[in-house]
Parts: structure tokens; sequence; C-alpha cells
């Protein structure tokens, strides 16, 4: 299967997936309101600190480690890793979980809110099941084996959602923060059973990790410390964003309701180009490591170029539509204007957001897991000086400007980086041609979507321009070259005709 056939499949199985998660999140945030999914998201937010010390940089380690013995044909070489890979996991989430449920009353201080201990602690009790899951995922991902990858995490999150809605329903008397919190946990150990049997039904081994525990820690410290680090900013954002509101005036319900509409409402819309952007990483990753570990240059330079193209494309494309109806999108899906205007608010964040995600999984294919650290301690430092200043004068939008300008931070400084490694990376053009096509679609879409609402309903007139806005975006992305329709249907059309003559 070539790449971009494989980058639609795994394209498919995220799109479904985020799909998902954003409809449960609609739900919820309709079942527990915007203070319950407040309450959620912190708990949570601290869950994720632990889960990230546990396993959050091995996946990709191990990915990059089993392309490089791929290249090399060290087939016992990459068993030993995924064996190291599990141990690592093991020795930090099997001590946290013991730890934090012995000191538990000390511990569930730290939390503002009480009910936000319970949550994390159901949360806890899936942290090892988790952690080696993450390290299968990363197996299955350094093997190329896309459809296992994303199938297993679909999966999970049907069943979150399927045992989230039923135990909501069935228990409509008992806490609902409470039940969603038991429908992960849940989730966790199917996806742990599912991945194991698939590892070992596929003829997956652990053999001694010895020669390879030292170098899957050492490597995997720095992603590790990255991603503990964005927990630890997102737990720490998650207390001192209420702290700093209520010294603004706002009362302790209002300044988690602040909380949850951004992180609760806000960033699901926003991470709709995760979906596709995730699945270019996902394909790219082990090919981009595999190329670099054989030293063809050439080659690398021409895959990072490609995964950039494609990246400012989707955001490109999304940013018209979060624009001009992202004030309608809120209140359509949470019949709550404020999160509409921070939608829209948040929109310029979508390219500076896609860029630093790309960027940072090029990065660490390449071996430059130190450096990714770097930049996003700075860009963090942006964002806290956002949090800590502005909330006096913008609200809720202090996290929406905190977020731009940590995004902007280390997406420059990421590109920075990937130039003096890869060498031009020659988008000047490409980036020009983009905003020439997105700009005009914006602008019009606004006039449309005016003269639209004074004559139609809001669904109608919602829709419809949506649907001049992907015809006004397609046409300029075709006439100026962005996209190959033409190049598309003359393929499509070849194929037609030979198999045509093949049944003749």
């Amino acid at each position: 299967m070539n790449l971009y056939r494989t980058a639609a499949v795994v394209t498919f199985f995220n799109a479904a997936e985020h799909c998902l998660g954003f409809l449960y999140r609609i739900i919820l945030s309709r079942t527990l309101g915007a203070e319950g999914l407040g309450v959620y998201q912190a708990a949570y937010s601290m869950f994720a600190v632990f889960l990230t010390v546990s396993a959050s940089g091995l996946p990709v380690t191990l990915s990059r480690t089993i392309s490089k013995h791929r290249a090399r044909g060290n087939r016992l070489g990459e068993q030993a890793a995924t064996s190291a890979a599990v141990s690592v996991s093991l020795c930090f989430s099997v001590p946290m979980t013991v730890l934090l449920f012995l000191f538990r009353d000390p511990f569930s201080g730290v939390f503002a809110d009480p009910r936000c201990a319970d949550v994390f602690y159901i949360l806890l009790a899936g942290l090892s099941l988790t952690s080696v899951y993450a390290v299968l995922r990363g197996c299955f991902w350094g093997n190329k084996r896309f459809f296992a990858y994303s199938f297993v995490e679909l999966a999970e999150e049907m069943l979150r959602i399927g045992a989230g809605i039923a135990l909501l329903l069935l228990l409509p008397a008992a806490n609902g923060i409470t039940l969603t919190a038991v429908a992960v946990l849940i989730s966790y150990l199917f996806s742990f059973l599912l991945a194991a049997v698939y590892f070992f039904a596929r003829g997956g081994k652990l053999r001694s990790p010895r020669g390879e525990l030292r170098p899957m820690l050492l490597s995997s410290l720095p992603v590790t410390a990255m991603r503990t680090s964005s927990s630890l900013l997102s737990s720490l954002i998650s207390l001192l964003f209420p702290l700093m509101l209520r010294a603004a005036g706002y009362t302790a319900s209002a300044a988690m309701r602040e909380y949850g509409v951004v992180y609760g409402m806000v960033m699901p819309v926003m991470a709709v180009p995760c979906a596709f952007i995730g699945s270019i990483a996902l394909v790219l990753v082990p090919e981009l490591a595999e190329q670099y570990y054989r030293g063809n240059r050439k080659e690398v330079t021409a895959l990072i170029g490609r995964a950039l193209r494609a990246t400012l494309l989707i955001a490109g494309a999304l940013l018209p539509f979060y624009l001009v109806c992202g004030g309608d999108v809120g209140i359509l899906l949470y019949s709550d204007a404020q999160s509409g205007a921070l939608i829209s608010l948040c929109a310029p964040l979508l390219v500076p957001m896609s860029l630093t995600m790309i960027t940072t999984s090029l990065l660490n294919s390449l071996g430059c897991e130190k450096k990714t650290l770097a930049v996003f301690l700075c860009g963090s430092a942006g964002m806290l000086a956002c949090v800590l200043t502005l909330p006096r004068f913008l609200g809720s939008g202090a996290l929406a400007v905190g977020m731009l300008c940590d995004n902007l931070i280390c997406a420059l400084l990421s590109l920075m980086l990937l130039r003096k490694r890869a060498g031009a990376l020659r988008m000047g053009k490409f980036l020009l041609r983009l905003c020439c096509a997105v700009l005009p679609a914006a602008l019009a879409g606004f006039a449309v979507r005016k003269g639209l609402f004074l004559v139609l309903g809001f669904l109608p007139a919602l829709a419809l321009t949506m649907l001049f806005l992907l015809l006004a975006e397609g046409a300029l992305f075709a006439v100026l070259r962005l996209v190959g329709f033409r190049g598309f249907f003359t393929r499509f059309l070849r194929k037609k005709s030979k198999k045509s003559l093949a049944n003749s």
C-alpha cells in the first residue's frame, strides 16, 4: 500500500474517532454542564500528567528504534526494544499508582474541588494498563501496522462512548462525572486486552531487554519530559486560570465555567485538524526515520516538504469555516454563544497549532528530542505569561491568546530547526498561493453569511454558507493548483478505461 493510500486509511479511522469523541463531548457538555465538564477536565488533566510520565515518550521512541532495526534487518533487536519499552512503562506506572493510593488524603488536597479527586482515582486504576497499551501501539507504529494502530484506538473510543452513555442512562440518579470516569476506565481495560491479543496473535514476542533498556530510557526521556511538562502545564492552568479569574472578580462557579467552556467546548472544535495531521505524522514518522538512518537525505527533505504542504493545506482549508461560521457552530453544538465567539477568535490558532503538531513529530523522528523539549519550554513560558497577566482584561479570552502565543513560538522555532536539519524548505510560493485562495474565500463567506441570515432561518443559512465556502475554496484551490483535481480525474478515467479493456 503506498504512502497516500495508507494516509487515507489512517485519516478515515482518525476522523471517525475524532467525530465520535466530538459528539460525545457535546453529549457530556449538555449532560454535565460547563461546570461539570470543567471538574472532569481538571481531574483528567492531572491524571494525564502521570500517564505522560509512564508512557508518553515510549511509543515514538519505540517506533523510531524499530525503524532503525528494520533498516538494518535486526529482528531480535526489534523484539528486545519492545520488551524494554514495556519494562520502562511498568517501572514508572506501578510504583506511582501504589504511592498515590497510599497517600490519597494528602494528595487530594491539590484539587480545588473535592469532586476532582474522586474522578482522578477512578482513572488512576487504569494507569498501568493504558501505559502498556501505549507501548504496544508504538510497536504497531514502528512495524507500519497502521490498520491495527488505528482500529484499536477507534474501538477504544467507541467503547468509551457506549459505556458512558449506557451508564448515564441506566443510572440517572448517580453522579454523572463519576460515571464518565468509570466509562474511561472500562475502555482502558478493553483497549489493553485487544492490543495484547493482536500483538501475540501476529507473532509478537518479548525477549530480554538487555542492550536496549538504557538506550530506550535515555531516548524517551526528552519526549517524556516535554509531554509531562505539557500535562503539568495543563494541570497548572486548570488551577491558576480559575484563581486569576477569581482575583479579577469572578465567583468560583463562574471561573470553573469559563475554564470548562475553553477546554471542554472550544478546544475539541479546534482539534479537528488533528485527525488529519495526526494521520500524516503517523504514516510519515516510521518512513522518515527509516530513510534518515539509511542516510537518504534527499528523500528525507522531500518527505518533510510533503508533510508541511499537506499540513498547511488542511489548516488553510479549514480557516475560513472557523472565521465565518465559528460563532454559529458554538450555538449549534453547545447552545452557548460564548463558546462560538471563542471558536471564531481562536481561528488563527489553526495554522501555528497544526505546524507545531507536525514539526514536533518530524523532529522527534530525526532524533531531535532534546531540541523539541527546549522549543516546548519556550512556548510554555509565553502561555503562562498570558494566563498570569491577561484574565483581568480578557476573561476566558486570555487562554485563547496564550495558546496562540505558545503555538506561534513553537512553530517558528521548530521550522528553524527543520530547515537547519533538512535544508531549505522552499515553501514561499506555496504559502502565497494558499493565502490567495483562503483570504478571498473568507471575505466572500462573510458577505454571503450576512445576506443569507437576513432572509433564511438559522440552519438553512448556516448550511448554505458552509456549502458556499466549500465550493469557493474548491474552485480557488483548483485554479491556483493547490490540489490536483485534474490529475485525480485523469488517473480515475485511465483506470476505468483499463478496466473496460480488460473486461472486453
